[in-house]
């Protein structure tokens, strides 16, 4: 996996135009009420389209041939606008299916990147039945939005930044959706770094897949649904986080609501409530660190309605 990950990091570094290498701020514990070393946040909400996903979709096209149909991808919304913008920067067509809980935001910065979007079922798997349909007869070339190799180690290549801007933090906590994310960050740190996976209650993917001792399906829905709204934990995160994932945890909406304003009214950070599950886990107490801990969390999306921090 780390050697994925260094080939995505080299083949990106061709596209240093597009990409951002987004700030890692190390804090004090104390700046948010947490009994711990440091709490380091790596902003990667500023990356190009507003989430840590332009990484693993610009590796995926990178890595392969786009034929005259261009790019397809379905999407709770944030892949599909990190891949609408790397197909913007490559000057290739663009698809996107997502579902109706897709946030009116999302889809408006859908349409400004240029894609074509198709708006279809209600959670983020009939979306993808759909697209997947709309593939065979296109040939498009298919760009998922957490379960390929090249979106993996492009997601990979934000903890290796990590550790070139900071060196290794102690542990990092990791919002999980289908696990595309957690799924690079434990493949680049192994078993050197604790991670934490953390999911909304309403949408336990890898909690439920832990229980059952393999992937299940579960219902989604709640505050996180168009960010962390996959059914079932991809088959590469599964494989991943069963080695070097040290725990899942599950977090009510409530308290990830108040992460969210927290970082709004104390950092001026307005992200999406799936960036801010690592902070809930640290003020909920649903992960204790060690008073000398030095703890990563990773803010991974700001793609929200503003009027929704009021």
């Amino acid at each position: 996996m780390r050697a994925d990950i260094e080939a995505a990091a080299a083949r990106l570094r061709q596209r240093e135009n597009f990409l951002r290498r987004t700030p890692l701020w190390k804090l004090p514990g104390a700046a948010f009420d947490v009994d711990c070393a440091q709490v380091w946040l790596k902003l990667e909400q500023l990356q190009v389209g507003g989430s840590f996903k332009a990484r693993g979709m610009l590796n995926r096209l990178l890595a392969n041939p786009i034929p005259a149909g261009g790019v397809i991808v379905a999407s709770g919304g944030n892949a599909g606008i990190a891949t609408a913008a790397a197909a913007r920067a490559l000057g290739v067509p663009c698809e996107v299916f997502v579902p109706t809980v897709c946030s009116p935001a999302k889809q408006a910065r859908l349409r400004e990147l240029g894609a074509q979007v198709v708006v279809t079922g209600s959670v983020y798997a009939e979306a993808l039945q759909a697209c997947l349909a709309r593939q065979q007869q296109t040939g498009a070339l298919l760009t998922h939005a957490y379960d390929q190799p090249e979106v993996v180690a492009g997601a990979g290549t934000l903890a290796a930044e990590i550790e070139e801007q900071g060196g290794r933090p102690d542990s990092v906590l990791v919002s999980v959706g289908g696990g595309g994310l957690i799924a690079g960050i434990a493949g680049w740190f192994g078993a050197q770094v604790r991670v934490i996976a953390l999911e909304p209650e309403l949408a336990p993917t890898l909690w439920a897949a832990r229980k059952a001792r393999e992937p299940v399906d579960v219902a989604v829905s709640g505050i996180a649904a168009d960010s962390l709204g996959a059914k079932r934990i991809g088959t590469i995160a599964w494989e991943v986080t069963q080695r070097h994932v040290h725990d899942a945890l599950l977090l009510p909406d409530e308290c990830i609501r108040d992460a969210q304003l927290w970082l709004w009214k104390h950092m001026k950070l307005a992200v999406e409530p799936a960036a801010a599950l690592g902070l809930a886990a640290l003020q909920r107490g649903a992960y204790r660190p060690a008073a000398g801990e030095q703890v990563c969390l990773v803010i991974c999306g700001a793609n929200l309605d503003a009027a929704t921090l009021a």
